[in-house]
């Protein structure tokens, strides 16, 4: 699986807003699709690359290794979240092969991935608490911007891109550097969460990690939460509807040990906000 199979390369047009893929070569953040022939398999893979949503609690993975592949994601309220099912049970009714979104699929929107010194976790959480003391994001009012979807293996991924303020982009400035003292220049394979099912990790979510900054930050920064997926004819129609924009604020803010294809796989800390 060659590097442009698995990360596409974000685009953007005017305000920057990530054009309607309907060929693979259009990258949010890092994506992939197992090519295994078995469509249910496959298609879980691919949502859990590209929303980071499955969460497997406790693990001791990351003190294992000297270097932990971390992702820095705000959690949504409950504005976001109802929104959020209410797209998907569409989309699953359009194409039940479809994945759920549940305790294994939670919504969420990736501020920062990094490779950190894994003896300096308890500092980077620490950090991570000092930017969180003078910024709430609990108090932010997000809005939506539309649908979009891109296509991989004839199946389009579907995201509400969110407008990336200067707020958000100030955050994620503040949290890339308060990380980077403990920051390694890259990492391997041990530095990402695995199971005996997915033992695997590819170079493609290695280089990823290795150039979200500034690849992902800053102006290239599109904030966006995944919603499932489903054939691009029927995405093509339904993102031509009018949308309903609509606000949400932020509710929790967690660091996840990474797994293969960019997966938020393993809470390793959290902090619920409040306004």
């Amino acid at each position: 699986m060659s590097g442009s199979d698995v990360l596409f390369e974000m685009k953007f047009r005017g305000n920057p807003v990530l054009d309607s893929a309907k060929t693979v070569g259009t990258e949010w953040k890092s994506l992939a699709l197992r090519k295994t022939g078995r469509m249910r398999r496959s298609l879980n893979l691919m949502a859990a690359f590209i929303t980071s949503f499955a969460l497997l609690a406790g693990s001791a993975v990351a003190q294992e290794n000297p270097v932990t592949a971390i992702d820095i994601a705000l959690e949504p309220d409950a504005a976001m979240l109802q929104h959020a099912e209410a797209t998907n049970a569409r989309l699953r009714a359009a194409f039940p092969e479809g994945y759920a979104l549940d305790a294994t699929h939670r919504p969420h929107i990736t501020i920062l991935q990094r490779f950190v010194d894994t003896a300096a976790l308890d500092e980077v959480y620490a950090a991570v608490g000092a930017v969180l003391a003078a910024e709430n994001p609990a108090e932010w009012t997000l809005k939506t911007l539309k649908y979009d979807f891109i296509v991989s293996d004839q199946t389009g991924v579907t995201a509400l891109l969110v407008e990336p303020t200067d707020q958000l982009i100030r955050f994620q400035q503040k949290l890339i550097d308060a990380v980077a003292p403990f920051t390694v220049e890259t990492g391997t394979t041990a530095a990402f969460f695995t199971t005996a099912e997915e033992p695997d990790i590819n170079q493609p979510t290695i280089d990823y990690v290795n150039r979200y900054v500034p690849h992902s930050s800053g102006k290239k920064f599109m904030p966006h939460v995944t919603v499932g997926v489903a054939p691009p004819d029927y995405l093509q129609k339904m993102i031509a509807e009018p949308f309903d924009a609509f606000t949400f604020s932020p509710a929790a803010l967690s660091v996840y040990q990474l797994g293969n294809f960019g997966t938020a796989r393993n809470k390793l800390q959290a902090w619920q906000l409040k306004p």
